[in-house]
């Protein structure tokens, strides 16, 4: 990790440092990444179970698969080592906003207080009719009596606050991110391939406006010849030694 002192150095520099996180920060949580060996979707068809034309059509293949696999999975799960650094390097002045694809919520549960979901959240689900919203307990209370689940209220149908295969990205929220984007003077990209657009579109639109662009990425992403710094870690181990460097220059 030759480049850390590098990208310390220029953070300390920066005024509106701006983190960009993928499914690689959430996987060493134990949240499995969506492609790839080991992928969700080698074991659960996406065009069933997270297309929104087949959710509308049938969406007891998706209730179940929240029921059986989702659910679990997030009330198991907690954030890591790499979201707590983030939530450290914001408390020391330098982080303005976390962007991120996940829908875990585990930015939020680690502290981050600006968060920006580019996919929505797969914490809240709400009612379609009469727009309701309820908690993961809540409507893993109705699905133990009926699949697919109906709304307390009204009787309408819930979904989930996340973006399907198949739907837009909710434009403010693009828009958002995009602003971010062209405002920053860092974009630290950490856990994402880099791959799934238009979120990664983000760090080539921090670099076309002049930031400094850092990558933290187990593997090679498109985007590496661009960025200022790569480095192909676990972003658990090289966040942590970010945040404890930054503390140790800052004080010294």
């Amino acid at each position: 990790m030759d480049d850390l002192e590098s990208v310390v150095s220029a953070i300390m520099k920066s005024r509106h440092l701006v983190a960009f996180t993928g499914a690689g920060i959430s996987a060493e949580s134990g949240i499995p990444t969506y492609r790839g060996k080991d992928g969700l979707w080698n074991k659960y068809d996406p065009n069933l179970y997270a297309n929104i034309n087949y959710f509308n059509q049938e969406p007891s293949y998706y209730w179940n698969f929240f029921r059986e696999v989702r659910y679990p999975l997030i009330k198991k799960v907690q954030p890591n080592q790499a979201h707590f650094a983030l939530t450290e390097i914001e408390k020391e002045g330098n982080l303005k906003t976390v962007i991120t694809q996940n829908i875990d919520g585990l930015h939020q549960e680690a502290g981050s207080s600006s968060v920006i979901e580019l996919h929505g959240t797969t914490r809240v689900i709400y009612c379609l009719n009469c727009s309701q919203e309820y908690s993961l307990d809540e409507v893993f209370y109705i699905l133990e009596k009926e699949i697919p689940p109906a709304c307390p209220e009204c009787k309408g149908r819930l979904r989930p606050a996340v973006v399907f295969f198949g739907e837009p990205l909710d434009p403010q929220i693009l828009n958002s991110a995009f602003k971010e984007a062209e405002t920053c003077d860092f974009l630290l990209a950490v856990g994402s391939s880099l791959v799934v657009h238009p979120a990664a579109d983000i760090p080539r639109i921090a670099k076309q406006g002049g930031a400094t662009l850092a990558i933290i990425n187990k593997e090679g992403t498109p985007l590496d010849y661009m960025a200022d710094y790569v480095i192909n870690e676990k972003a658990g181990k090289v966040l942590p030694r970010m945040v404890q460097s930054l503390k140790e220059n800052s004080s010294g």
